[in-house]
């Protein structure tokens, strides 16, 4: 094949970019119970049916009050009743009158201030009589009442097409109450791993071979960012049932992701493979690790050559194969969130190509924010993504970096709300 894109490849930006362009929503979707869509994407505008909460309520423990002025010190009111959650005081109230209200309660017509129990005394009454209070502490102006569309007003936007549905928005429609959502399908993602040397975990090695772990690591790496995998193949690198497994995988599933066998070997099938059966859009990336990593299509079905390494593997699919997923969902594009890091002790390596290094974070006394670097940085390492917060961008022209090296890093830690 030529070099589409120079002898270091394709820069990571540019590669996203080219992706993200030939891919389009998948447009399926299916409807669900609430309690069942976390993580998942909303398909379509859902818009408040009813205002929430649909009445005045009381923010505090006290006494409502008639009227809306400002009360003085000594004012006092004749009690009526009682204002609970759930069991509301039915009556309006007049000049000089309140009730007894609790947190939640609905407000009675007729008063637009509820008085903090702690502001006011009560006075018992007598036989058949509830008796009235007396402001004896200063009021401020909150009259501690949430208005009837605090959480949402008729026909409110809840969620937007496209939104990610998080703990927080579930809750929120839950208040609204709202039962079943229609959200988008997830892309059904058809795995292939290649290898002569590969067997699952648990079987005795034979000389040369080593555990499979890159399926394992995919699959719970994609778990956490809420996709999951339909179907998924161990193939030695024999080009007949490699070609095999592409075309069933493609026929099956939304996309087909591959690691390993798109680099230069002589057992390297995968990328000669796909170029036979679709087209290779580009098979370098100008990055470390994850130089070789192949885009393009089999069957007319997306196709990914994640690089054989684990840790390349789960790298390029944080920066190429999370963005496609998010797009053929028709999800609203969600990237690791970046701030700026310094370095805790020097770094060695070699100019030449841009690297995303695995470090952990760590705050100072003062808030300072650094990354720390441990051990090897060797793509084959799967322990250097161990415990890693971060992952730290470094400039292609930049060669040994001095402790305090000031860099932009992508966080790991996804957020729970």
């Amino acid at each position: 094949m030529a070099e589409p894109y120079g002898r270091e490849g394709l820069p990571l930006e540019q590669a996203r970019a080219l992706i993200l362009a030939a891919l389009q929503p998948l447009g399926r979707t299916e409807q669900l119970p609430l309690a069942a869509c976390l993580g998942r994407t909303a398909a379509e505008p859902l818009r408040a049916a009813a205002a929430v909460p649909g009445f005045r309520a009381s923010i505090m423990d006290g006494y409502a009050i008639a009227g809306a002025e400002l009360p003085e010190l000594g004012a006092r009111w004749r009690l009526l009743g009682r204002s609970a959650a759930g069991a509301p005081y039915t009556g309006a109230l007049a000049a000089g009158e309140a009730v007894r209200i609790l947190t939640g309660a609905v407000v009675p017509q007729g008063s637009e201030r509820v008085l903090p129990q702690e502001l006011v005394r009560a006075e018992p009454g007598g036989a058949g009589v509830l008796g009235a209070i007396e402001l004896v502490a200063a009021c401020g102006p909150n009259a501690w009442i949430r208005g009837p569309e605090e959480e949402a007003a008729v026909g409110q936007e809840l969620v937007a097409a496209g939104q990610r549905l998080g703990v927080a928005e579930l809750g929120r429609l839950a208040s609204c109450g709202v039962e079943r959502l229609t959200v988008a399908a997830r892309p059904r993602l058809g795995l292939l791993i290649s290898g002569d040397e590969l067997l699952p975990p648990g079987q005795p090695r034979g000389p040369g071979q080593i555990w499979e772990s890159n399926a394992t690591l995919l699959v719970a790496l994609l778990q956490r960012l809420g996709y999951g995998v339909a179907e998924r193949r161990l193939v030695a690198d024999q080009r007949e049932p490699l070609r095999q497994a592409l075309l069933e995988l493609a026929g099956s599933c939304d996309l087909v992701v591959s690691t390993g066998g798109v680099s230069a070997g002589d057992s390297d099938w995968i990328r000669a493979l796909v170029e036979e059966l679709g087209q290779v859009r580009f098979w370098k990336l100008f990055l470390k690790p994850g130089r070789p990593f192949a885009w393009g299509q089999v069957a007319g079905v997306p196709f990914f050559g994640l690089p054989g390494n684990p840790v390349a593997a789960a790298i390029t699919a944080l920066q190429l194969l999370w963005p496609a997923l998010q797009r053929l969902e028709g999800a609203e594009m969600a990237l690791l969130p970046r701030l700026k890091v310094r370095l805790e002790a020097p770094l060695r390596r070699g100019a030449g190509r841009p690297e995303l290094a695995r470090a952990r974070l760590v705050v100072a006394t003062d808030g300072g924010l650094w990354a720390r670097v441990e051990g090897s940085q060797a793509s084959s390492r799967i322990g250097s993504l161990q415990g890693a917060d971060l992952l730290l961008e470094i400039p292609a022209e930049l060669g040994a970096l001095e402790a305090g090296t000031e860099l932009w890093a992508q966080l790991l830690r996804l957020p729970l709300l």
